[in-house]
């Protein structure tokens, strides 16, 4: 690592899909998934950057398929809530393998396995250098993890929120099914609203927008990737309220 680098970006929240953890698998975690993103973040941390992980449970449950498969909705949504804190448990044992200080906080009470999410508490953990990992998203069914990662970055008062996906930045049109598909350099809200583009469901991105977040999507399995983001480099797509590069 050269010392002379410098982050641009003080503090981040990265959102990690319960998908992204099942590497090649159909099914559950694979764990040299999550060893790959723990040397991802270790980079970051090495400059000082105070690092926050929303991370989601559709690896092994999603509400809105068990619904459709015909479960109640509200039951679905509460059994993804506790498979994210499944992927949460894993990917700390994991960091602390590697002499990452983390802890796992949690929207819905679990004594004695993961901690009550505390905004105060959690800002001064970050500011401590631990990675802090939010689970069970907001703790209220009927919404996703992108709600989570709105507003537990608007709360802990993140420089930027990265949405972690298989692929990297937000493009014109789905790049697996069109071979032409252009990818933004950067967007703003008004833009993605109407060009109809599946950025994240609509609540959360319309919370980004109204609070002034700066979004970045990209490419999770992309080596260097996040480092590169936290150094200021174009990676991805970002999202702004204010028009950054011509996409003409």
């Amino acid at each position: 690592m050269n010392n002379n680098k410098q982050a641009v970006y003080k503090r981040i929240l990265l959102k990690l899909s319960g998908e992204a953890l099942m590497g090649k698998s159909k099914f559950g975690i694979d764990p040299t998934v999550i060893e790959y993103i723990s040397k991802e973040i270790a980079a970051v941390l090495s400059l000082g950057v105070e690092v926050g992980v929303v991370i989601g449970g559709g690896n092994f449950f999603r509400g809105k398929a068990l619904f459709s498969a015909g479960l109640d909705r509200i039951t679905g949504d509460n059994m993804g809530t506790v498979a994210t804190i499944i992927n949460a448990l894993a990917m700390r044992d994991i960091f602390e393998r590697h002499d990452i200080s983390a802890l796992i906080m949690s929207a819905i009470p679990m004594s004695g396995i993961v901690e009550h999410y505390d905004r105060r508490r959690a800002i001064h953990k970050l500011a401590s250098g631990n990675v802090v990992i939010f689970a069970a998203g907001t703790g209220n069914p009927l919404v996703t993890t992108d709600s989570a990662l709105s507003l537990r970055g608007i709360e802990i008062e993140a420089d930027i929120l990265l949405k972690a996906t298989n692929v990297d930045g937000i493009y014109t049109a789905d790049p697996a099914l069109d071979p032409k598909a252009k990818r933004y350099s950067s967007l703003t809200y008004k833009e993605v609203l109407s060009k109809e583009l599946a950025v994240m469901d609509l609540a959360a991105f319309s919370q980004c927008r109204d609070y002034n977040m700066i979004l970045r999507v990209f490419n999770l399995h992309k080596k260097g990737a996040l480092l590169r983001i936290v150094l200021g480099e174009d990676e991805g797509t970002l999202v702004t309220k204010d028009s950054q590069v011509d996409n003409s």
